[in-house]
C-alpha cells in the first residue's frame, strides 16, 4: 500500500502520517525494514517514524547542500524536536512521531544527539583514536539502539537499569560494520572514519587507485580491516544481550536488524577484499532469512 499524497497546508491524520512514514521505510530502509515489518502494528508505526526522522537527518548530512543549509537544516530539526509536543506540523514524520512521543517511552534527546553527529560528518571530522570513533559511533548509532529500546521497551528491559547502555553498544557494533562495508565509498566522498593513530600503527594509509580499487597497502590494509571487523564482532556480543531484555515481537525486530549487520560483519572479517572495490551488501533472500530465524527465536550471535 503506497502512502497517502500530502495536501499542502492540511496537516495529516495521525494515520495519513503513519502510513507515511512506514511506505518511507518500506522504501528506504534496505535492511532495518527487515526488522521493522515483525513488530506490532503500534510499535511498527512508531519505530517508522523514528526511522523517518533519522533518515531525514542522515539525507541532510549526505546531501549535496552547501554546509551552512545542511547546518541550518540540522538546526530545524533540533528545533522541531524541542517543541514536538506542542507541534502543530503538517509534516507527517513530526506528526507521527509526536504522536509515537505520546504512547512510548522514546528518549526524543537522541535525536539531538545524532543531528550533532552528522554535523561533525558536514565539518569533516576525522578520529583519532578508536575511542574517538566510538564517541562518534554513540552518536550516529547508539542514539538509534536508544531511540529503538523505548518503543521496544518491556517491563524487565525498564526495570534493568543497563538496558539502555546495551542498546547503545549494539548500536556502537551496527556503526563499525557500516564503516568497514563503506570505507571505499567514505573515502571517495572525503570522509575517513577509521582512527588516524590505528592506520598509522597497521602502515596503512588509505588510497583509491586509478582502477577504483581500495589500497595502502593490500596485505597491510587486509589484515587491518580484519581485526577491525572481529573487534566489531565483539561489541555484537556485548549487545545482543539486549534480545533477552525485550518481548518475542521485539527481540525478532531487533535481532533481525541487527543479525543482516552480523553477517555482513562476518563476510568483511572472513574476505575483508570483499569491500576493495564495492559496497557488500546481502541479497534479500538472505535478510529474509535472518529475519526468520530471529522470528523462530534463533537470531544470530557472535557465536553463529
Amino acid at each position: 500500500m503506497s502512502a497517502p499524497t500530502p495536501i499542502p497546508g492540511r496537516r495529516p491524520t495521525v494515520a495519513e502520517a503513519y502510513a507515511s512514514c512506514e511506505a518511507l521505510t518500506r522504501d528506504a530502509a534496505r535492511n532495518f525494514s527487515y526488522g521493522i515489518r515483525l513488530l506490532t502494528p503500534d510499535r511498527r508505526g512508531a519505530l517508522s517514524a523514528v526511522y523517518a526522522l533519522s533518515r531525514r537527518l542522515d539525507d541532510i548530512g549526505d546531501g549535496d547542500l552547501p554546509d551552512d543549509e545542511k547546518l541550518a537544516g540540522l538546526a530545524e530539526v533540533r528545533a522541531e524536536v524541542n517543541n514536538l509536543g506542542e507541534n502543530s506540523s503538517t509534516d507527517p514524520v513530526y506528526v507521527a512521531l509526536a504522536d509515537a512521543a505520546r504512547r512510548f517511552p522514546i528518549p526524543l534527546e537522541a535525536f539531538i544527539e545524532l543531528a550533532d553527529g552528522v554535523e561533525s560528518d558536514v565539518h569533516g571530522r576525522t578520529y583519532e583514536t578508536f575511542d574517538d570513533m566510538v564517541g562518534y559511533c554513540r552518536l550516529v548509532a547508539g542514539t538509534i539502539g536508544r531511540l529503538s529500546l523505548g518503543i521496544f521497551g518491556t517491563e524487565r528491559a525498564a526495570s534493568d537499569g543497563s538496558a539502555p547502555a546495551i542498546a547503545d553498544a549494539l548500536g556502537v557494533a551496527l556503526q563499525q560494520t557500516n564503516i568497514l562495508r563503506d570505507v571505499r565509498e567514505d573515502l571517495l566522498g572525503g570522509r575517513i572514519y577509521l582512527p588516524a593513530q590505528e592506520l598509522k600503527a597497521a602502515g596503512v594509509e588509505l588510497v583509491v587507485g586509478d582502477d577504483g580499487r581500495l589500497g595502502g597497502p593490500q596485505v597491510e590494509l587486509l589484515g587491518y580491516l580484519r581485526s577491525c571487523a572481529q573487534r566489531a564482532e565483539d561489541w555484537y556480543g556485548r549487545g545482543m544481550v539486549l534480545l533477552d531484555l525485550l518481548d518475542r515481537r521485539s527481540a525478532a525486530c531487533c535481532g533481525a536488524m541487527a543479525g543482516i549487520y552480523f553477517r555482513l560483519n562476518r563476510r568483511i572479517k572472513d574476505d575483508p577484499a570483499a569491500v576493495l572495490d564495492r559496497r557488500l551488501a546481502l541479497p534479500g533472500w538472505e535478510k529474509a532469512v535472518v529475519a526468520a530465524r530471529s522470528l523462530a527465536g534463533r537470531p544470530e550471535t557472535s557465536a553463529a
